[in-house]
């Protein structure tokens, strides 16, 4: 089979990397460990299509050295085996691996006495954070980079070196077309270069106009990979959007995660923000998007997009408080720290002692609940962001005054 044109594109130099300035170019990082010809086990990470495969066969073959590629996923432990008695055989050998934060156990332990003794050298690529994926025991024996995102004009440099290619013979292509390309990429080239190869061999005449690019790609291509970084990216950008009352940002997140029709995500967020960014500043957020969650999933997509548009058009616009978080955490910190005491004799099972409050006026009477270690302390600090909890406030003041 014909191999891809991003295989095709792909930079045997350092020199032709797109983009990642930080690291490639005049007096930086990787070009210096190249130019001083010494390498050492490194971990490539960010999104898809940054060019970290690019970057770690670009490395070897500026260096001349021997390499081999796996898979810590696909490739199985006898692969690794091959590997290591290569590197043996020419006294040492280039690993570049697939998905490193996927590497089990009995791989790592096959390759550890090997990357201390220098024997082999790892270029691991992952989508992943390495901080919070990756085995620290191979963490900390390489040296980390991040990739960063492509610019617009990454991805636009990156399509004209592949129009200009001899890959794509006859091409014709406009400014419009180009920029569409562009956009709908997010970022990511080697979708990019996918898109235009798949509309150059569509198009009756070579072609490529946005009519046909809309044909193939309905959808708009953007990082969210639901089981890694990505993903939680985008629900954390959520949250923090509704959290700071930002209605159109909320709403693109919103429609990110509809595109890819992670109903179950979207439930759960919201169900979060109302209970701990909205909280006591209106309890009603909480049966409202309940009420919300059931109607979606009776109608399903695409029509449960108007009752969550308008449910995180409200949570945007209520006020907020996070009175009832902070007030939890603090009794649990309390707990953590041992900081307990006693259940007071009058409230236990067996006492006579209790006071009924339901036996008094207006249902209060005053009595001791907390242990006598800690019956001053206050965990619940009242705000001031909306009427309903201002009310509650009052009531709260008026009967830690009584108590006092």
């Amino acid at each position: 089979m014909d191999e891809p044109l991003s295989y095709k594109l792909r930079p045997t130099k350092l020199n032709e990397i797109i983009g990642q300035k930080h690291l490639v170019g005049q007096n930086k990082v990787i070009t210096n460990l190249v130019k001083n010809k010494k390498l050492f086990s490194m971990i490539l990470y960010g999104k898809p299509g940054t060019g970290k495969t690019s970057m770690a066969h670009a490395i070897c073959l500026e260096l001349g050295l021997k390499y081999r590629q796996l898979n810590a996923v696909i490739n199985t432990k006898k692969d690794f085996d091959i590997v290591v008695e290569e590197a043996k055989m020419y006294k040492g050998i280039i690993l570049i691996m697939d998905e490193i934060h996927r590497l089990n156990k009995d791989k790592q332990d096959l390759l550890l006495p090997y990357l201390e003794s220098g024997l082999i050298t790892i270029i691991g690529l992952t989508t992943a954070n390495p901080y919070h994926k990756i085995n620290p025991a191979i963490r900390s024996r390489c040296q980390i980079f991040e990739f960063y995102e492509l610019t617009n004009d990454d991805i636009k440099n990156g399509l004209q070196q592949a129009i200009k290619s001899e890959y794509l013979k006859d091409i014709n292509i406009n400014k419009e077309a180009i920029d569409y390309i562009v956009n709908v990429a997010s970022g990511d080239l080697r979708a990019a270069y996918n898109l235009l190869e798949i509309c150059y061999y569509a198009s009756s005449d070579k072609t490529i106009t946005i009519d046909i690019i809309k044909e193939i790609n309905a959808k708009p291509i953007f990082f969210h990979d639901q089981n890694e970084d990505g993903h939680y990216d985008v629900l954390s950008a959520f949250q923090k959007s509704i959290r700071g009352s930002d209605v159109n940002a909320a709403l693109h997140y919103l429609a990110r995660l509809i595109t890819v029709g992670d109903l179950d995500s979207i439930y759960r967020r919201l169900s979060v923000c109302a209970y701990e960014d909205i909280g006591l500043a209106n309890p009603s957020i909480g049966p409202k998007v309940l009420a919300c969650i059931e109607i979606c999933e009776m109608l399903g997509l695409p029509e449960a997009r108007i009752p969550l548009a308008d449910i995180v058009i409200e949570l945007c616009l209520s006020p907020k408080s996070n009175s009832g978080i902070m007030a939890i955490d603090l009794a649990l910190e309390d707990i953590a720290n041992g900081n307990t005491g006693n259940v007071p004799k009058h409230l236990k099972t067996t006492s006579k002692e209790y006071k009924y409050p339901h036996n008094y006026p207006n249902a209060y009477v005053d009595q001791q609940y907390l242990p006598d270690k800690i019956k001053n302390r206050q965990y619940y600090n009242p705000k001031n962001t909306s009427k309903y909890e201002k009310l509650l406030k009052e009531i709260y003041e008026k009967i830690n005054k009584r108590r006092s």
